[in-house]
């Protein structure tokens, strides 16, 4: 199972709101998103993902997929 962590990341480099993230976004990947997708972004695990927005938000929080993702594989979930 993939868990989306960008509230995490986010956290972790003290960005605590979409206005903030829009604003990283924009100064440093030269990116933007509308409000309702960053908003959507932050309440909701995205089912897909333009790569173009992956790697802008990889620049802005500079960070790796991996950091935005965290896969935990499903026979580790049931606890085997």
């Amino acid at each position: 199972m993939l868990t989306w962590m960008l509230r995490h990341v986010m956290a972790a480099r003290g960005i605590w709101t979409g206005a903030d993230l829009a604003r990283q976004l924009a100064e440093k990947a030269n990116y933007r998103l509308s409000p309702a997708s960053i908003s959507a972004l932050l309440t909701q695990q995205p089912k897909q993902m333009k790569a173009e927005t992956l790697d802008a938000l990889c620049i802005s929080l500079e960070c790796t997929p991996n950091d935005l993702w965290v896969y935990t594989p499903p026979w580790k979930e049931k606890g085997a």
